[in-house]
C-alpha cells in the first residue's frame, strides 16, 4: 500500500515531516514526498492527519480488563499487601478459560482504539495455568495486536503450581521463537513470592531458552523486607539481572540499586498511574537510566494518558525529570521491542515495522520538531485515533476496527466479569 500526504511524527528524537511511504510486506518499503503508486497499489491519502509509531506498552495484565466497575472488598485495603490479598490475587484465582480469553480480547481491541500495536502483558490465573497464555495469544491474535506474553511464577500457591507456571513460561516462550507478532518472556510475580529454589529454576529458563525475565521489583517498600542486600543484589545472585530482563515499578530501588540496573542493560518499566491508585511511592525515574519504558500496570493501554500523568506526577516530586523524559521513555518502549523482536520498530525508516497510528490532530498553534513534545503532552490524546496498522494490515480505519466485532466483544466481556466477579465473592482470601 502507498500512504500519502501524511505528517510523520516521532517523539526521540522530535521529529515532524510531511512524506508518503511505502509499504510492502509488512513492512517500510519507500519513503518520500511525491511518491507515485504503483500499478494496482493500495493508496491512502491521509490529508495531513499525524501518523505515528503504533505505542507499546511495556508492563500490563490484560486479566485487569474485566475489574473495571468489580465490586470493591467488603474492608478497605491497608496498604499494598492487603490490595493484593483482597484484590488482585482473588481475581487472578477466579480465572478461567473463558474470563482469560474475554479480557484478554477486550483488552487487546480497547488498546487498538487507544493507539498502542504492542502489549507486554504479565498474566496470572492460578486455577487455570496450562495453555493460559496460548489463550492470550488467540484473542489477540483475533485482534491484530503484538504481545510479549509470559506466566507469573510465584510460591504463594504451593509446588504444583509454581512448577505448572515455569512449564507454562517455557512451553510459550519455545514456540513463540521464531513467531513475528509475539514472544515469551519468563514471568515471576516478586521477590517476596519466590524461593531461592524458584529463583534457581526460572535462571535455568531463562539462560536455556535465552528469554528474559519479567518481574515486579520494589513495586512496594515490603518487597525487600528482611532480604538482605536488596532485590537487585538477589537477581544479580541468580544471574537474572540481564539485557533482556523487565523489572516493572523500581518505586523503591536506591540509587546505587539503578545504577546498578542500568549498568547489567537491564530494562526498568514505569507505571505512574497505578503506583498513584495503589499509594506506593513515585519512582526515581530520575535515576532511570535510558533502557526505562512505559507500562500501564492494568490500567487501559492510553500510553498518551500514561506520559502525560507521568510527566505531572514528576512535576510534584523532588526530582522533576526534564520535559521530554516521559515521552522519551514512551518511544524508548519501541527499542525494548527492537531488542525482543530482533526487528526495527517506532521509526519511519525503509526497513521498519510498519506499526502506525494515524492521528486526527488539527493544532492550534505552529507544530514543529522544536515544539512537538508540547502537541503531545498537552494537545494529542488516544480518542483522536483514527487508524492503526500493524505490520502494514489496517486493524482500524475511519475509527472502526476491521478484524473484529466490538459490539460481541463488549457483550461477551460484560457476560464474562459478571461471572468472574460472582466466583470471586465466593473466595475468602
Amino acid at each position: 500500500m502507498l500512504l500519502k500526504n501524511a505528517i510523520a511524527v516521532t517523539l526521540s528524537p522530535p521529529a515532524v515531516g510531511t512524506t508518503d511511504l511505502r509499504i510492502e510486506q509488512g513492512i517500510v518499503a519507500e519513503k518520500g514526498k511525491t511518491l507515485r503508486p504503483h500499478r494496482g497499489e493500495e493508496v491512502h491519502d491521509l490529508r495531513g492527519n499525524i501518523l505515528m509509531p503504533g505505542h507499546v506498552c511495556a508492563h500490563t495484565h490484560l486479566y485487569s480488563s474485566l475489574s473495571r466497575g468489580m465490586p470493591p472488598p467488603r474492608t478497605a485495603p491497608r496498604g499494598f499487601q492487603e490490595i493484593l490479598r483482597n484484590v488482585w490475587w482473588k481475581l487472578d484465582r477466579a480465572l478461567e478459560e473463558e474470563t482469560i480469553y474475554a479480557s484478554a480480547l477486550a483488552g487487546a481491541a480497547e488498546a487498538v482504539r487507544l493507539g498502542t500495536t504492542t502489549l507486554i502483558d504479565h498474566h496470572a490465573s492460578p486455577n487455570a495455568i496450562p495453555g493460559s497464555l496460548d489463550i492470550i495469544r488467540r484473542a489477540m491474535n483475533e485482534v491484530g495486536i503484538r504481545g510479549v506474553l509470559c506466566y507469573e511464577t510465584t510460591d504463594r500457591g504451593g509446588v504444583q503450581r509454581r512448577d505448572a507456571g515455569l512449564r507454562e513460561n517455557e512451553h510459550f516462550a519455545a514456540q513463540t521463537r521464531h513467531d513475528p507478532r509475539f514472544r515469551g518472556m519468563i514471568g515471576a510475580h516478586a521477590s517476596f513470592t519466590l524461593s531461592d529454589a524458584t529463583m534457581e529454576r526460572l535462571a535455568e529458563l531463562t539462560h536455556v531458552l535465552g528469554s528474559g525475565l519479567h518481574i515486579h521489583a520494589a513495586e512496594d517498600a515490603s518487597d525487600a523486607r528482611g532480604l538482605r542486600g536488596g532485590i537487585i543484589r538477589r537477581l544479580e545472585r541468580f544471574g537474572l539481572l540481564a539485557p533482556n530482563a523487565i523489572l516493572a515499578h523500581g518505586v523503591h530501588l536506591s540509587g546505587a540499586e539503578c545504577a546498578r540496573v542500568r549498568s547489567s542493560g537491564a530494562w526498568l518499566v514505569h507505571n505512574p498511574r497505578s503506583n498513584m491508585n495503589n499509594a506506593v511511592g513515585h519512582a526515581p525515574v530520575h535515576l532511570f537510566g535510558p533502557q526505562s519504558a512505559l507500562g500501564t500496570d492494568g490500567f487501559p493501554a492510553d500510553m498518551f494518558e500514561e506520559s502525560k500523568i507521568g510527566y505531572l506526577r514528576s512535576r510534584e516530586s523532588s526530582h522533576p525529570v526534564p520535559f521530554g523524559r516521559l515521552p522519551e521513555m514512551l518511544s524508548a518502549g519501541h527499542s525494548l521491542a527492537r531488542s525482543i523482536f530482533g526487528a526495527d520498530f517506532g521509526s519511519f525508516r525503509v526497513g521498519s515495522q510498519a506499526d502506525f497510528t494515524i492521528l486526527e490532530y488539527d493544532p492550534p498553534t505552529p507544530l514543529s520538531a522544536e515544539n512537538v513534545l508540547g502537541h503531545f503532552l498537552f494537545g494529542m490524546h488516544a480518542r483522536m485515533a483514527t487508524g492503526v496498522l500493524v505490520g502494514g494490515r489496517w486493524i482500524m480505519r475511519d475509527r472502526e476496527l476491521l478484524t473484529v466485532d466490538e459490539e460481541l466483544i463488549a457483550r461477551l466481556a460484560r457476560k464474562a466479569a459478571e461471572r468472574l466477579w460472582k466466583k470471586m465473592g465466593t473466595i475468602d482470601r
